[in-house]
């Protein structure tokens, strides 16, 4: 059953990256699984610049959330302690948020403790080139920057065992 439900899930949030941005003025090319990944730049809430590029040869997850969601404040902790556990084995965790204005981004990255880049996208090219339309998703690249899957919602411990678990030597 939780297979059933996974499959599903990620069949929903695939269609909706699919689907996206048909008629925007920035509408990035349709997405699908195994495309290289839209490369990204932007400087985090600590002044570093941040991009893709600077990642190759790094499994990347890349969320798009919201201060208001409740997906994000829940999960985010999970999030912590998975790039807590694998970055110094290389994973790499991006958050963007592309609806709030610096300062309430600043106090939800304090209150949960993110110890990984926050971008603030504030005029919408990273979620553009992804065809985001809808927070919270998270987007899986592979190593070699290609496209591995999308999550659309919350997102579990046991989801990100499925889908990182053979980019480690130790168990996760």
């Amino acid at each position: 059953m939780g297979k059933k439900i996974l499959s599903v899930f990620f069949l929903c949030a695939l269609s909706l990256l699919l689907a996206a941005c048909s008629g925007s003025d920035h509408a990035a090319k349709k997405l699908k699984i195994g495309d290289p990944a839209p490369d990204f730049s932007g400087t985090d809430l600590n002044g570093q610049p941040v991009s893709l590029a600077a990642y190759k040869g790094k499994p990347v997850i890349l969320r798009f959330w919201s201060t208001e969601c409740k997906f994000c404040r829940a999960d985010t902790p999970i999030f912590n302690s998975y790039f807590d556990k694998y970055k110094d084995a290389g994973l790499r965790v991006v958050y963007v948020n592309r609806h709030s204005d610096e300062a309430t981004v600043r106090k939800f990255v304090a209150d949960l403790e993110i110890g990984f880049p926050v971008l603030v996208d504030s005029d919408g090219k990273i979620a553009a080139s992804y065809n985001i339309k809808v927070e919270p998703q998270t987007i899986f690249i592979s190593p070699d920057h290609k496209l591995m899957t999308a999550i659309l919602g919350g997102v579990s411990e046991e989801e990100l065992k499925k889908i990182l678990g053979g980019f480690f030597a130790k168990p996760l």
